[in-house]
This record gives structure tokens, C-alpha cells and sequence, in this order.
């Protein structure tokens, strides 16, 4: 919290101090009517100056209580609002320069969460729990003051009832109950996560009628989380009641009165000075209750920093120093290995070479480890072991402006910006013009499709432009071509898309300018047989590698994999001609 409020420190420290002299303000009314009723209560004449004084200094104190009360809220909401914008600038910031690998082990319901909720939950903190301390701390000190100077011993009484409700406090700060906190928390991550994923995964569930095996994983978070709620509740329930009772206005007032009542006939108390004890110690008990919803706001607001400073620090990829340019673009991976996790690899001695102007086509079955290879060419991860070349220098000595200058991708999983369709094709390359964004949106087989769309180029996705999956990663591929980088790296790029579309992909690829070199994770074979070189992975490592005929002449893994992978393009030829013949579709 101290590291959040730096940069704040002095307005903070003002929403403090006007919410100080707003709380003593506010009790002159109260003060104001103890001193009126002390005034009428003597015998002998009434002073009316006197009276009107009382009444005027009540009124001015109400005054200023609401003027610096509102001051104090408004200035605390403003610095509220700061406090949440450099937290997500913060968060935006690290997030855009920590390892892209690092997001696909994470949920993006969690990550949500964290920019959303964790970052909202310091709203109280900062906007309404200085007022609610201040009030719980300030009030209670100057009316026990005041308190003491008329009657030390019913003073001592009227605190019986703070007394009893703070003894409580410790028990809502038992270890079980900073666990079962820290599980309600999480519940509430894995609900947000599951909501994500099963809004995400709806259309699949309609269409194949998953039903309730499908959303299993939301059901059975939902039901950690009521489970997980009703144990913190029923452990929180005795207490939270018990503290409401001790300070609840009847029980107050009850202990109030037996006490001055005993007092008062024992002759040890006047009557009319039973009166402040009343309306003050009404005032004592009400801040110290608000006290519990600040200490709540608190742990709170603590627990959503600590995730806040979680991601933050994550630590980015290093840059090098001084950056090496490297000479062309020749790719090596030079015993490679790599894991997520420290005691599992999935990379196990990679030694592969991609030489320029050359197609490299990785095969295998799944879990094999082709996505983290890929990734590794575009930086998304460093190897735990060995090194990936290019131009003859290691990535992690070449800065990343130069190297996603010289490496473009394109996955499976596509995500486009709320953009123009122009722009997000430009992404790469924000200056380049129409007509290479058009040429590029051709090459990728886009174009047509395009100018369907209501205002064709300038249509915004997911405003009144909506496209297939297929036609989002033929966007995505017309954004790698337009950024001509000299590698091109394709992680199952044309999963969604149709035969045709993939074949003129490939005739795009094909015609390329330039020597370009391109690492394609292959799943139709005709990707493969275009491939100049064919790299079959098992279990993390490199099993068969050479031309495609060559690798059928072994009849070893790579002729399995042809064998059991029938060609798409072919069975869509021989369905149509089926059915030019008259036979039923297959």
C-alpha cells in the first residue's frame, strides 16, 4: 500500500485531514444539544444569548462537517481515480513487454480479473476507508475527552460495549479465517476464468450438445465457490452478530442508563449530565462498527495488490545491452531444450537449421512439443538450454524492435484488434499504403470477402464487420505478409479454413518475393508436400527429418503420419465428382 500511495502521498494526506476536521465538526450539533439540554435542565432563568449561541455554534459545525466531508470524499475519489489509472497503465505496460509465452499459461479470466476486479477492489481503500478510520478513530477520542471531564466512572461504563465488540476482532483475524479468505478469493478467480472460457466455448457446446459434460468445469466452480462461501459465512456469522449486537444502539443505551441510573442514586451523577452520554456514546459505538467494514476494505484492497504486484512482477525478456544486427536470416536451434516447468521438459535437444528462401514443415502427434518449437523463433520463450540463432546471432542478443522486424507469425488462435480491417491488416507495417494492403489482403485470399463487408476496408471487426474463424486467420496471414518479414512462422495458420482457401494460401506462400524462410506446423499434406524439408517430433525431440519422398521411402514415422492423414484437397475432389455422377456425398 505504502508503494501505491507514494505518488499520492499529499493528496492523500489532504482527504485525511479534511475528513479530520469534518469528523470533529460533526460533533458540535451533538455537543450543541447536550449544552441546550443542560441549559434548560438548571434551575433559575434561562440565558437566551446563551441559547443562541449554543444553536449557532451547532449549526456551523453541521456546516462545516458536510463542506469538509465532501471536500475530503471528492478529493479522495480523484485520487481514487488516478491510483487506478497508473495501476493500469502500470499493468498494461508489463503486460506488453513480458514473454508473449507467458500468457498462454494463464488463464484469461485471471488476467481479467486482475485488470478489473483486483484494480476496482482498491476503490474503497482509497475513496472511503480514510473517512471510516478517521470517523472511528478521531470521534471516539475527542468524545471520550469530553466525556472524562463530566464523569470519569459512567465514562468507563458507556465504553463497555466497544469494549466487548473489539475483544471480537481478533477472531475474524484467526489463521482459518485469512485461509478461508484467500479460498474465497480464488473461487472467485476460477468462476471468472470458467465463465470466460464457457462463453468463449458456447457455439462448440450448442453444436455438438455437450449439455452438462461440457460445462462441468463452470459447474463444479460454481459449486467450490458456494461451498467455500457458506464456510466462511457460517464461521463469520457468530461473530459478525455478536459485534452488531454489543453496538447496537438498544444495547447501548441500556448499558448507559443502568449505570448512570445507579450513579445518579447514589447522588454520584446529576441528572442532566446523564444527557451527553446518551447522544455521545450512541456516537461512540457508530464509528467503531464502520471500523470493521474499513478493516474489511483493507485485506480487501491488500489481497487485490498483492495479485496486482504478482503481474507486475513478472519480469520481461531481457533486452540485451548493446544489440547485435544479425547478418541475413539463417535460423538454427543449437541443442535446444526447453520446459515450463523446471523438472519437465518439452523440448529435449533440438538441433534444426532453417536455411533462407527454404519451407520447414513440423509434423507430430499432439503434445509433441510443435508449438513451443515454433514458438521459440519469434522469442516467446528463451531455452532453459542451448540457443536459436539468427543472421548468426543469438535471439536474446538481438533487441526486439530488430527482431519482430525480421519474424512474423501467424497461429491458430486468432485475435483481432477492434479495429478497421485496413488497420488491422497494417498492424505490422502503420504506414504502408492501400494498395499493398489490398495486395496483401489478396495473396492471403481476403480480398473478396472484404469488400462484402458493409464498408468494406474501413469496416470495424466486431462492429459491423463479423468473420469466421477461417476468414480471421486469413486476415492475420495478410498481416504477416504485409510486414515482409525475411521469417515467417505458421502455427497451424489455415486450421479453419476450407481447401480452396488453403491451397491458395499456399500458392500465395509459393510466389512469395524474396528468399524467405518459413517454419510451418503442417496438418493437411498438402502443406507438407510443399515443404522442403519435413520435421517429425515425438515426445520433444527430433525423430526424422529430410524431404517428404524421402521420408515415405523409410516407411518409418513420417509415412504413418501420411498414411493416416488422408488429403483434403482429394477427398473434396472426389466428393464433387461423386456428385456430379449422382452418388450421395461422403
Amino acid at each position: 500500500m505504502a508503494g501505491l500511495l507514494r505518488p499520492h502521498l499529499w493528496s492523500f494526506a489532504a482527504v485525511v485531514i479534511l475528513q479530520v476536521i469534518g469528523a470533529v465538526a460533526g460533533l458540535a450539533p451533538l455537543l450543541a444539544v447536550v449544552e441546550l439540554g443542560r441549559t434548560l435542565l438548571s434551575p433559575g432563568p434561562i440565558d437566551q444569548g446563551h441559547v443562541w449561541i449554543v444553536v449557532l455554534a451547532g449549526a456551523v459545525g453541521l456546516f462545516v462537517r458536510l463542506l469538509f466531508t465532501a471536500a475530503s470524499s471528492g478529493l479522495g475519489h480523484l485520487v481514487d481515480g488516478q491510483v487506478q489509472l497508473s495501476f493500469r497503465r502500470q499493468l498494461a505496460a508489463r503486460l506488453g513487454r513480458v514473454p508473449i509465452g507467458w500468457f498462454s499459461r494463464r488463464r484469461t479470466g485471471e488476467l481479467a480479473k486482475v485488470v478489473g476486479q483486483d484494480v476496482s477492489a482498491v476503490h474503497p481503500f482509497i475513496a472511503h476507508t480514510p473517512g471510516e478510520l478517521v470517523s472511528a478513530f478521531v470521534v471516539p477520542l475527542v468524545s471520550l475527552i469530553y466525556l472524562f471531564t463530566i464523569d470519569w466512572r459512567l465514562t468507563l461504563i458507556t465504553l463497555i460495549p466497544v469494549v466487548l465488540a473489539v475483544a471480537l476482532v481478533p477472531l475474524m483475524m484467526t489463521p482459518s479465517r485469512l485461509r478461508e479468505q484467500k479460498e474465497f478469493d480464488a473461487a472467485m478467480g476460477r468462476i471468472a476464468s470458467s465463465v470466460v472460457e464457457f462463453v468463449q466455448g458456447i457455439s462448440v457446446v450448442k453444436a455438438f450438445g455437450g449439455g452438462e459434460r461440457a460445462h462441468r468445469r463452470f459447474l463444479t466452480a460454481a459449486d467450490d465457490f458456494v461451498s467455500i462461501f457458506f464456510r466462511w459465512v457460517r464461521g463469520m456469522s457468530a461473530i459478525a452478530a455478536g459485534m452488531q449486537l454489543a453496538l447496537s444502539p438498544p444495547f447501548v443505551l441500556l448499558v448507559v442508563l443502568i449505570g448512570g441510573t445507579a450513579l445518579i442514586s447514589s447522588g454520584g451523577l446529576a441528572s442532566a449530565d446523564l444527557l451527553p452520554f446518551l447522544l455521545l456514546g450512541l456516537g461512540l459505538t457508530a464509528p467503531v462498527a464502520a471500523l470493521g467494514h474499513g478493516f474489511d476494505d483493507m485485506q480487501a484492497a491488500g489481497r487485490a495488490v498483492g495479485r496486482i504486484k504478482e503481474v507486475l512482477e513478472v519480469q520481461p525478456l531481457p533486452e540485451p545491452a548493446r544489440p547485435v544486427a544479425p547478418q541475413g536470416h539463417r535460423v538454427e536451434l543449437r541443442d535446444v531444450r526447453f520446459g515450463y516447468e523446471a523438472d519437465h521438459e518439452v523440448l529435449r535437444g533440438i538441433d534444426l537449421v532453417l536455411e533462407p528462401g527454404t519451407v520447414t514443415a513440423i509434423v507430430g502427434p499432439s503434445g509433441s512439443g510443435k508449438s513451443t518449437l515454433v514458438q521459440l523463433l519469434p522469442r516467446f520463450f528463451d531455452p532453459s538450454h542451448g540457443s536459436v540463432v539468427l543472421g548468426g546471432v543469438d535471439l536474446r542478443e538481438i533487441g526486439s524492435r530488430q527482431l519482430y522486424r525480421m519474424v512474423s507469425f501467424v497461429f491458430q488462435d486468432v485475435r483481432l484488434l477492434r479495429a478497421s480491417v485496413a488497420d488491422n491488416i497494417a498492424l505490422a507495417a502503420p504506414h504502408a499504403g492501400r494498395d499493398d494492403v489490398i495486395r496483401a489482403a489478396r495473396l492471403a485470399n481476403i480480398h473478396d470477402r472484404i469488400l462484402q463487408l458493409p464498408r468494406g476496408y474501413e469496416s470495424v471487426i466486431g462492429v459491423d464487420a463479423g468473420l469466421s474463424g477461417g476468414e480471421a486467420q486469413r486476415i492475420s496471414l495478410a498481416r504477416a505478409l504485409l510486414a515482409a518479414t525475411p521469417v515467417l512462422v505458421l502455427d497451424e495458420a489455415t486450421s479453419f479454413a476450407d481447401p480452396q482457401t488453403e491451397q491458395a494460401v499456399r500458392r500465395a506462400l509459393a510466389t512469395l518475393e524474396g528468399d524467405r524462410t518459413i517454419l510451418v506446423i503442417a496438418h493437411r499434406l498438402e502443406t507438407v508436400a510443399d515443404a522442403d524439408t519435413v520435421v517429425v517430433l515425438e515426445n520433444g525431440s527430433i525423430v526424422e527429418r529430410g524431404r517428404p519422398a524421402e521420408l515415405l521411402e523409410q516407411n518409418g514415422k513420417f509415412a504413418a503420419f501420411w498414411q493416416s492423414h488422408p488429403s483434403a484437397i482429394a477427398d473434396e475432389a472426389e466428393t464433387h465428382a461423386g456428385v456430379l455422377q449422382g452418388d450421395e456425398p461422403r
